[in-house]
């Protein structure tokens, strides 16, 4: 896949694509219809795939480092979801005050006509775009009808009678209800990192973590989970992770650690996903630390429990990785790795 940052990176050989607008934040069950229905349109048209995407996302430049949004992925995150889903191509755009202030009639006629020569756009049902959000499927059809592409209306998908959305996500991620959040993404939530050095506070309680930072201003994600772990030489392995600030040892920055159920092993550098499975509670704040030890040993028996009913446990022990082998995910400049080059 091939990653376009800006603009001003298009080059001729750009002109002519199937493309999608959005911020594709998730990719959910939504965003994979749409992504369907390009790639059928790229096959018919014998043209590449485009995702145009922005960076920060809009809703995020417009609350302001305030009040951002939890965000359900990062930019890199994403990136490798397209990737997956078979995307040939993203053009991702900064959103600053600029393409804010950008005339609807202006994105379409310098981006979409004159710069990549859009010859099929599918967009979700919802999407408005250009100042004052003035852009719609209405001016996108006329426009359309007058430069020689097609524009498709992707209809919401339905799940349980409500439209599968980002926000909807969230929520579920929220209020706790991992199992709607898995359902609606079509895979279990997930977040990214590498593993860094920490306080080593949780080996001195007798239960060692991995530390990771989730580079996101709010993580939609809050409190004590079961999660699964994996890495290269790491398949999958069961633990318990906590996100958030460590009140108890007045943390200020928040935080990702995992601690995996049996494990004996090295894993700092290692790029891991955790994905997480079932909520148990919320972070709290102890009088001590020995409080803290006890319901951190009863979460873990909690955890124990959740995984016997679903037949989990850890796996044989992983296999070694050659010094100096990271398994880091592969920074996103261009050309973005394939995923046949993928560990």
């Amino acid at each position: 896949m091939e990653l376009i940052r800006g603009q001003h990176n298009l080059r001729s050989r750009h002109r002519g694509c199937v493309a999608t607008i959005g911020n594709f934040d998730g990719v959910h069950l939504g965003h994979q219809a749409i992504l369907a229905q390009l790639a059928t349109q790229a096959a018919r048209l014998r043209l590449p795939q485009l995702v145009i995407t922005f960076e920060p996302q809009p809703q995020e430049f417009f609350a302001g480092p305030k009040a951002p949004p939890a965000r359900l992925m990062r930019l890199r995150e994403k990136l490798l979801a397209l990737d997956d889903l078979g995307v040939e191509r993203v053009l991702c755009l900064e959103f600053d005050h600029r393409l804010a202030a950008l005339p609807a009639e202006r994105f379409i006629e310098d981006l979409l006509v004159q710069r990549l020569g859009v010859r099929y756009l599918v967009i979700g049902d919802d999407f408005r775009f250009g100042h004052r959000r003035a852009g719609d499927f209405a001016m996108l059809v006329e426009a359309g009808q007058r430069h020689g592409f097609e524009v498709a209306d992707n209809h919401s998908y339905i799940l349980d009678g409500e439209r599968v959305s980002s926000t909807r996500v969230r929520q579920a991620l929220a209020q706790g209800d991992l199992e709607l959040a898995a359902r609606l993404l079509g895979r279990p939530y997930d977040l990214c990192g590498r593993v860094a050095h920490g306080d080593r506070r949780g080996r001195t309680l007798g239960f060692p973590t991995a530390n990771i930072h989730p580079h996101r201003r709010v993580t939609p994600v809050y409190g004590v989970y079961a999660v699964l772990m994996s890495c290269p030489g790491l398949r999958s392995w069961p633990g318990i992770a906590n996100v958030g600030r460590r009140p108890t040892v007045e943390g200020e920055r928040e935080r990702l650690e995992v601690h995996l159920l049996d494990f004996q092993g090295d894993l700092y550098g290692q790029h891991v996903k955790v994905d997480f499975l079932h909520y148990l509670r919320p972070e709290q704040r102890f009088e001590s630390l020995a409080a803290l030890q006890a319901q951190i040993q009863r979460d873990e028996q909690t955890a124990r429990a959740w995984f016997a009913t679903r037949g989990i446990g850890p796996p044989l022990p992983p296999a070694p990785l050659p010094l100096g082998e990271s398994g880091a995910i592969p920074s996103p400049l261009t050309p973005f790795p394939s995923r046949e080059g993928r560990a």
